[in-house]
């Protein structure tokens, strides 16, 4: 007896869900060839994330899933069988499902992840369901879980289908951490894109093989963003602009230009993601310490952010911040009931030490150490000085080397 669940397609396209070797499973990519099959991500709860490649047109049983399944009600023995009481059940289903999918307010990637949730961590989900576009700074303070909010703001726009192409851009000691993290607490794999995964793909498809148009979900080292062998092929999968994608940038200060000039001149990496961000629809920033001192760099971070809101030079108006923003420290948390543990620092007094001591005598190496590298330094051009962090070198100012601490008992 045929299946009600779903309907034979011809081709199914990326992001659609579809039923075969009794699991469901949603599309990632397409088929690079007539060869190729198309990659599938399993979103059943007992193997979820779990990939696999099929040919289409040679699975035995493969069929589009269709959610609402209203192409049975029409037929003999469809949802509820003639029991009204059943068909009543189905549909307020549907208008629960067509509910969260549509009101701000109800969520649903808090029921699809695994987590101990807090309730402190839904208030960057529920400010992202607000915006239009997702252009959001979640900048928590340390150990307040930013990866895991992070993660319930994709997992939301996944589930009602307005992200369909995801980049996580993040320090290279962090990728596999968001790797695993994604895939375990959310259930999402992502593929590290480095050398190896490069290798391996040009292996498989050839050199010409693109990395990015292989998938629909992806993890990419800050270090990377400047290479243009692993970011023109983004580019192109990018183009100038993709509807329903969306950028995680780990550590986003990194993006902010240090100096605090009124045009401070941006790093390679900022410049980078000024290229690739305008790119995206929906745009996420997280970091614990947004704010370097300097308004007008706070200021850029915010334009890469979201330039529609935002000017680097201008000041940043707190009216305009407080709907892209998320900033809350424990301290804060801990006046609303929130258990974190407080930091005690407690300073320990070492008196009566003899002159020979280790302490003393290591004390007093580094400082003939720093005196005798400013005198050195002060005798080199202007430019070299400043370089090596001195400046009085040549300077002609009048300032003098900063005089070494002297050891203390």
């Amino acid at each position: 007896m045929a299946s009600h669940s779903g309907i034979r397609s011809a081709q199914p396209g990326i992001g659609q869900f579809v039923s075969l070797r009794g699991r469901l499973w949603m599309v990632e990519a397409q088929p690079d060839g007539p060869f190729d099959g198309h990659r599938l991500a399993c979103i059943d709860d007992d193997a979820s994330g779990e990939d696999a490649r099929v040919l289409w047109s040679a699975e035995v049983d493969a069929r589009l899933h269709d959610e609402e399944a209203w192409a049975s009600l029409g037929r003999e023995g469809g949802i509820g069988g003639g029991d009204a009481a059943s068909f009543s059940a189905y549909l307020r289903t549907v208008r629960w499902r067509t509910a969260t999918a549509a009101e701000r307010d109800l969520f649903q990637a808090p029921f699809r992840a695994g987590i101990r949730l807090d309730p402190y961590q839904l208030l960057p989900l529920r400010k992202a369901l607000r915006l239009p576009r997702v252009n959001l700074l979640i900048a928590d303070d340390v150990g307040l879980g930013k990866t895991v909010e992070a993660g319930l703001v994709l997992r939301e726009l996944l589930l009602r289908r307005r992200v369909d192409f995801t980049v996580v851009l993040a320090p290279a000691a962090m990728t596999a951490q968001w790797r695993d993290e994604l895939q375990s607490k959310f259930g999402l794999a992502f593929e590290i894109i480095d050398a190896r995964h490069l290798e391996a793909l040009r292996r498989r498809r050839g050199y010409g093989a693109n990395p990015w148009a292989a998938g629909s979900r992806f993890i990419l080292s800050h270090r990377l963003l400047g290479d243009e062998a692993y970011v023109a092929g983004l580019r192109d999968v990018l183009e100038d602009f993709r509807a329903r994608s969306l950028l995680i940038l780990d550590e986003a200060h990194h993006a902010a230009p240090a100096g605090g000039g009124r045009y401070a001149i941006e790093s390679q990496f900022t410049r980078g993601l000024r290229d690739l961000s305008d790119r995206f629809e929906h745009r996420l920033f997280l970091s614990a310490t947004p704010h370097n001192g300097h308004p007008n760099s706070f200021a850029t971070l915010l334009e890469l952010l979201d330039p529609q809101r935002f000017t680097r030079g201008l000041a940043v108006q707190p009216a305009d911040l407080e709907p892209v923003m998320v900033r809350r420290l424990k301290s804060d948390l801990r006046a609303l009931g929130e258990r974190f543990p407080e930091r005690v620092v407690e300073p320990i007094v070492i008196d009566d030490l003899r002159d020979a001591a280790p302490e003393l005598a290591l004390a007093a190496m580094l400082a003939d150490y720093r005196r005798l590298r400013e005198a050195r330094i002060a005798t080199l051009p202007r430019h070299d000085g400043r370089r090596l962090g001195c400046p009085s070198s040549g300077c002609n100012s009048g300032c003098s080397p900063r005089s070494p601490p002297s050891p203390a008992r």
